[in-house]
């Protein structure tokens, strides 16, 4: 069992960042429950337990389905809180409180509780109690302006700095810190993890080069934005595509020597210019893919893999899983029929693994209520006639 083994996390269902957060704790073995809303489980069904849902985001965790805006299932939360770790939501500021579930009404019940709070914009500021999404934090981060090429408009790397990277990563991170200093101090505290301080974070060597004097708030013309020649995709023959990072000069030696670089310049009657003349690097740029456009994908994989250029192939999720390094790796499994991540980093001892496949809304409640709370079927029956669980 993983590293987390014997924690207890709540949490509250949400989307995008939040669950993001919850699946990687639970995949390094925290038990974690999801709390779902009783309205998600239509007619107060749960669905066949032998067929899960696709939604691997879900995965590791059970659910427990309960009514919160009545106060039989608000208690209910409360009662779970006092047998918790700790309890992630991804509410708008303020709404936790006004559901009666705050951090002061749960560290009344539970000191020791960390309380995980995944918003976009934090907990204060002008824009915390707006709607928002990932474009928008990491627009405001000053994240978005720099991804994209020069001269076109900036291109949101899909959901995953602001979601992912900067939100729910940052979210477990902040969890796993407060679990920590609980352990020590016997004192819980609020995380305050907001996408735009976990994208801002995520800039934070584009800041160090910028006081360098090596970055320059032009998009698409530095050295990691694909400005430069060396540090770019490639179309090849049959329009696949390639990446090459040959940004240390013992790799560039080695770009130079598998594409022709050099030679190509000499046949020309040219001199090759330096790797870092930045005012020649489109010029360069063109020769490289007019070299690697003579070539398949495949072919170029024959010639640079297993050397130092910094080569791989651009590969889509379905030829990801079919690579041989992922497969060497296990990178990728599968769970109840479904391909998907497998859980990261891994661990020498206490190894990381999926726990369960995704639950359906309340499919564990009463496991859940009696494993907890020590409360019996006849107990749960009853709240489930009330309308209270699902």
């Amino acid at each position: 069992m993983g590293p987390l083994k014997g924690m207890r996390i709540i949490e509250v269902a949400g989307i995008g960042p939040g669950p993001f957060a919850a699946m990687m704790l639970a995949d390094m073995g925290a038990d974690v429950i999801r709390v779902d809303r009783t309205s998600r489980a239509p007619g107060g069904n749960i669905g066949d337990p032998n067929v899960p849902p696709a939604d691997v985001l879900a995965r590791g965790r059970r659910s427990v389905a309960l009514h919160l805006k009545a106060p039989e299932g608000l208690a209910l939360l409360l009662d779970l809180v006092e047998h918790a770790d700790a309890l992630v939501e991804g509410f708008r500021p303020g709404v936790a409180e006004r559901l009666g579930f705050g951090p002061v009404e749960c560290a009344a019940r539970n000191p020791k509780l960390v309380y995980g709070r995944m918003t976009g914009w934090g907990q204060d500021g002008p824009y915390a109690p707006t709607a928002g999404h990932d474009i928008n934090y990491i627009a405001l981060a000053g994240v978005l302006s720099h991804l994209g090429r020069a001269g076109d408009k900036p291109t949101p790397p899909i959901n995953l700095v602001g979601d992912f990277g900067g939100g729910g990563m940052l979210m477990a991170f902040g969890v796993v810190c407060g679990l920590l200093e609980a352990h020590r101090s016997g004192m819980g505290q609020v995380v305050d993890a907001a996408m735009v301080d976990g994208s801002a974070v995520l800039m934070t060597m584009m800041w160090a080069l910028s006081a360098m004097g090596m970055w320059t708030e032009e998009r698409g013309v530095n050295m990691l934005d694909t400005g430069a020649h060396f540090y770019d995709t490639y179309a090849c023959a049959d329009g696949e595509f390639v990446s090459i990072g040959s940004i240390e000069p013992q790799f560039y030696a080695q770009l130079l020597e598998l594409t022709g670089l050099e030679q190509d310049y000499q046949s020309r009657g040219g001199e090759l210019p330096h790797q870092h003349d930045r005012a020649r690097w489109g010029e360069m740029k063109e020769r490289l893919a007019d070299i690697f456009r003579t070539r398949t994908r495949d072919e170029w994989c024959e010639i640079m893999e297993g050397t130092d250029v910094c080569f791989a192939p651009v590969l889509t999720m379905s030829e990801a899983i079919r690579h041989p390094h992922n497969i060497a790796r296990r990178t990728f499994t599968k769970v109840a029929g479904i391909t998907q991540p497998a859980p990261a980093p891994r661990f020498s001892r206490t190894v990381a693994e999926i726990q369960r496949p995704p639950a359906h809304v309340g499919q564990h409640t009463e496991e859940i209520l009696g494993e907890w709370l020590g409360m019996d079927a006849a107990r749960v029956a009853a709240l489930r006639q009330s309308g209270t669980v699902a």
